[in-house]
């Protein structure tokens, strides 16, 4: 789901647009010069490597918190290694930023991999000797969500500089379909392995590790360093400013960040009722939004995804959250999160196709690191919103409260017409079709410099 929906869609200019207007590809032709985008050896080894990279980090999300509980008996030491591994990894988006534009994204993903191989490793020694402390394990989880931030990043950066420009949403949709397939996997084979003893997870992952290193190691030295001035605040400052300059942008970003609050703290709802339910009903509830985002994802892969995806999600949500609310049942909460997953996925395909189309290569990686700190920030703020809707309102007046903030904020938007005119939701009449407006058509911003 949009969800984590780490934080894409056909909208890259055409010769029947003006140089400010997109409009939306077919991503079911996906072939340039007669090359499919499977058989293009470079993006077929990233998306293998980035595949095996999430897996492993979705496998210790779970291992990390898991292995504190085994060896203080205390839930709070738990809940710290998750706070660990969740929010030092948000706050590194930014830095991460900056970092991949001085390195080539490639050599940004390796020295991430090689990194979190070389943790795990530790860990997996350290219990093997029964010297592991919390400390150390504290530490590792750190290392691996600002290492995760690094190289979700650099492949945000560098898919663009692997296909075409007509390629770019049929790659970006595949690129999704793993982020899903690890949210699917990832958690249940966490636990699946920690059964089999407390180092097997970490032993598992230095393999996942090191082919995930291998595969991008075989790719070609794709992507470019940059030059950049020493002053990273100023860099920084830039991508706020580049963002602020596409309405699209950064009415989509507010959009993520809110439907991502508001998911996962139904989430944080369901789970804190979910005392009588059997693990197996927990864990699909949970797994549905891989599920709804997997098929969102092959979705992608068929059609052409309009422009105007964030205004579908948001309306999605408002459904699926009313679903949720009205049920009261886990069934209900199940389709509540294959639905948002589902249409958060075609969201994301169209939000990180317009940043990949619309930004200039140099600056991708700092756009994006911004955009990514403030839709993954809302998810860790989920959590407690969640906790205390619940203290305070009880499980099913929570749900509802849920639902109605969704629904102002969906009518809000919707009566707004600049923020309808952003978001592509008003069509242009030219061949019946939609597009998006230039930024100084929309009443915001300025248009960008070329």
């Amino acid at each position: 789901m949009a969800s984590e929906t780490q934080t894409v869609v056909s909208c890259v200019p055409t010769p029947e647009t003006s140089s400010g207007d997109i409009k939306a590809l077919e991503p079911a032709r996906g072939r340039k010069h007669g090359v499919r985008i499977r058989d293009v050896k470079d993006f077929r080894r990233l998306w293998t490597g980035s595949a095996l990279s999430m897996i492993a980090f979705r496998t210790l999300g779970v291992s990390y918190p898991l292995i504190a509980l085994a060896i203080t008996d205390s839930p709070a030491a738990a809940g710290w290694v998750g706070f660990a591994w969740t929010v030092p990894g948000v706050l590194f988006y930014i830095p991460a930023g900056t970092l991949i534009g001085r390195l080539k994204p490639r050599s940004a993903m390796l020295c991430a991999e090689a990194v979190r191989g070389t943790t795990v490793i530790s860990v997996f020694a350290a219990l093997s000797l029964g010297s592991l402390s919390m400390a150390h394990l504290t530490a590792a989880a750190v290392v691996e969500g600002a290492m995760w931030a690094l190289h979700s990043l650099a492949e945000t950066t560098l898919i663009p500089s692997l296909v075409t420009r007509e390629q770019l949403p049929r790659a970006l949709a595949r690129s999704e379909t793993s982020f899903h397939i690890a949210v699917m996997t990832g958690r249940p084979l966490g636990g699946l392995l920690l059964g089999l003893g407390q180092a097997v997870p970490f032993a598992v992952n230095t393999v996942l590790f090191a082919l995930s290193f291998g595969s991008l190691l075989r790719m070609d030295d794709k992507g470019t360093r940059y030059r950049h001035g020493p002053n990273i605040l100023m860099e920084i400052t830039d991508g706020v400013r580049i963002l602020s300059r596409h309405p699209f942008l950064y009415i989509s970003m507010a959009l993520i960040a809110t439907t991502n609050l508001m998911i996962n703290a139904l989430i944080m709802v369901f789970l804190t009722g979910s005392a009588g339910l059997s693990p197996f009903a927990v864990g699909s509830v949970l797994a549905a939004g891989g599920l709804g985002g997997l098929l969102g994802s092959f979705m992608a892969l068929r059609i052409a995804v309009p422009p105007y995806m964030p205004f579908v999600q948001m309306w999605a949500w408002v459904v699926a959250l009313l679903i949720a609310a009205a049920g009261r049942q886990p069934v209900f909460f199940g389709f509540a999160t294959l639905l948002t997953g589902f249409f958060g996925a075609l969201n994301n395909v169209t939000v990180r196709t317009f940043e990949a189309d619309r930004i200039a290569p140099r600056k991708l990686a700092r756009v994006a690191s911004v955009s990514r700190l403030v839709t993954r920030g809302s998810i860790a703020a989920a959590a407690p919103v969640g906790g205390l809707l619940v203290a305070g309102f009880g499980i099913e007046r929570a749900a509802v409260l849920l639902f109605a903030a969704m629904a102002v904020i969906a009518t809000a938007v919707t009566s707004i017409p600049s923020a309808r005119r952003s978001l592509g939701v008003v069509p242009r009449s030219r061949a019946g079709t939609w597009t998006f407006l230039r930024p100084e058509e929309s009443g915001l911003s300025d248009p960008p410099p070329p």
